[in-house]
């Protein structure tokens, strides 16, 4: 069923509205990815001034490595770690136009969803963004003398708070919040199922840039179906 969420989200790929809001999404998480990589540099520059040699990517500088192959290899690798909190702060900011476009084609006739406020969204964001933060700096070094468990955690911590907060986003619209936690509580382990199935891509270079839009439409399923709409239109 979960896969047939995130099929559902797939095949919207080609609606103009929903394309319009994945280009966004694409085009911010990219912003996103290289603002923190131009932040990564910013402090090795700080801290080693002049160059820094790193292996198999060579040596690093400034500006020059900034806009060189080299640096974009480096922030490829880096958007591995850098996808999750990305794709949180994207799914804050897009959420509402995903979900409705999903709603008008496959669930029409919906009473019409409040929108979060921009207030609450940001600081249900920043509160989010910083447990995540910590939940993966915890779990890093919790591996560290396992390297090999390192991506079997992060997949299955992340799948758990991701998957919390994708699903509260979509079903706070219509559900307020003491619902939408009501609805998560009695649905746990689809939820935590649903969220590796973010996690893992998102680990993935590339294919991690449209993952937050697709996990927010796929979501968007999810609540529907565990609430027992029964009004898919496929």
């Amino acid at each position: 069923m979960i896969l047939q969420d995130f099929a559902l989200a797939l095949g919207q790929i080609f609606d103009p509205r929903f394309r319009r809001v994945l280009w966004l999404g694409v085009g911010l998480t990219i912003a996103l990815l290289v603002a923190a990589y131009a932040l990564v540099l910013w402090v090795v520059e700080a801290n080693a001034p002049g160059s820094l040699i790193l292996p198999v990517i060579g040596e690093v500088t400034w500006i020059g490595d900034l806009l060189g192959w080299a640096s974009l290899f480096f922030m490829i690798f880096l958007s591995v770690f850098l996808m999750v909190p990305v794709a949180s702060a994207i799914t804050a900011l897009f959420l509402d136009d995903v979900a409705q476009a999903v709603e008008d084609r496959h669930y029409p006739g919906l009473p019409p969803a409040g929108r979060v406020s921009f207030v609450d969204g940001l600081v249900e964001t920043v509160s989010f963004l910083g447990v995540l933060i910590v939940a993966n700096i915890l779990a890093l070094l919790l591996v560290l003398m396992t390297p090999l468990a390192y991506l079997l955690v992060m997949w299955l911590m992340n799948g758990f708070l991701l998957g919390r907060e994708y699903f509260l986003v979509a079903a706070i619209r219509r559900e307020g919040k003491q619902g939408a936690r009501a609805l998560a509580r009695r649905h746990p382990g689809q939820i935590w199922l649903a969220g590796c199935l973010m996690a893992v891509p998102l680990t993935i270079p590339l294919v991690n840039l449209v993952v937050p839009i697709l996990g927010a439409a796929t979501f968007t399923h999810l609540y529907h179906r565990l609430n027992g709409d029964g009004r898919l239109i496929d």
